[in-house]
């Protein structure tokens, strides 16, 4: 359990995908490059068995905005999305609606 100040430490939002290239040391990564509005960040993320490329460029998705940088197998990663397992497959998980990039999760 963690406590909901703990929880309110999260920087959750919106970003939009701007580019999508596979990981070079890795078959199940991507290398992300996100905006937040604030800035573009490169974000890792193993959806690479479950999305193409052209299917996750332009898409709004959801991010921990504030994790501290983390280097995965090469290549630094800025946040990380979020999704839900289904049947063992991540879903990323997509705002309802458009909202711009850099929207706070609240």
């Amino acid at each position: 359990m963690i406590s909901f100040d703990d929880f309110k430490k999260m920087d959750l939002r919106v970003a939009e995908v701007l580019e999508v290239k596979e990981h070079p040391n890795a078959d199940k990564l991507y290398v992300i490059k996100i905006d937040t509005a604030e800035e573009v960040k490169q974000i890792v993320a193993g959806v690479r068995d479950e999305y193409k490329p052209e299917e996750l460029i332009g898409k709004k998705i959801i991010i921990i905005n504030n994790l501290e940088p983390v280097t995965l197998r090469g290549e630094e990663s800025q946040g990380m999305l979020l999704a839900a397992s289904a049947s063992g497959s991540p879903v990323i998980l997509v705002p309802e609606k458009d909202v711009p990039a850099g929207t706070p999760i609240q």
